[in-house]
């Protein structure tokens, strides 16, 4: 898809011939609202799961129904997860069936018409979010303007850089730049990187608006 190296805080998932057909039916302007759903959870899975390998883990005794012990792991820590609306919550299903009970917050960005620049509208995160790992939720990573307002919300919130995980299926390598020039600590974990970004901002080749496909609000949806 790109020339792009990513640096070594992105995590780009391996591209397998599974991920490629995933990919394939989901980028696929043709492609049905039901089968964009499901094939998005899919790969949305896939994130999550690689998500939760770079979290810290700590050795954890156990013992099984034949009385003998079981050298294993446990996470280190709590976490949750912070959608960024409304495309990120397209994601938080996916976090729920891998973590039971996972809480979940929701952050609002828009653009400020006048200047351009990403403003905060709505944030409701856990109380005690500044103790926890945070997987923060977008599909997209075009400029990289939102997800950078995204982050500095919950470093105002106590949340520590290097706790947070960015998931995102599609990344620019612009809006990578842009993040981890911002937030080096921060690690990104994509499921692919497309060539760049068009004049209008749109990522090519892309998949076109994600919430709208995933949500149904397109007008020939």
């Amino acid at each position: 898809m790109s020339t792009f190296t990513p640096p070594k805080q992105v995590v780009v998932l391996e591209s397998t011939p599974e991920l490629k057909s995933l990919m394939s039916i989901i980028r696929n302007k043709d492609t049905a609202r039901g089968d964009f759903i499901f094939y998005s959870d899919r790969i949305i899975r896939f994130l999550v799961e690689e998500a939760l390998n770079h979290l810290p883990f700590v050795s954890k005794t156990i013992e099984t129904p034949t009385g003998f012990k079981y050298e294993g792991l446990a996470f280190q820590g709590k976490i949750c997860g912070v959608s960024i609306m409304r495309a990120g919550e397209a994601m938080e299903q996916g976090l729920r069936d891998c973590c039971r009970s996972v809480r979940i917050g929701k952050i609002l960005i828009q653009r400020d018409e006048e200047t351009a620049l990403p403003q905060l509208y709505y944030a409701k995160l856990p109380p005690d979010i500044g103790q926890r790992f945070v997987l923060l939720l977008d599909p997209m990573l075009a400029t990289g303007g939102s997800a950078n307002k995204a982050i500095e919300v919950l470093l105002s919130h106590g949340v520590e850089e290097d706790k947070i995980l960015f998931v995102n299926l599609i990344s620019a390598p612009e809006g990578i730049t842009k993040m981890v020039e911002a937030y080096p600590k921060v690690k990104i974990i994509c499921g692919e990187i497309d060539q760049g970004l068009d004049e209008n901002k749109y990522i090519v080749p892309g998949i076109g608006d994600f919430g709208c496909r995933y949500f149904g609000t397109l007008d020939d949806a």
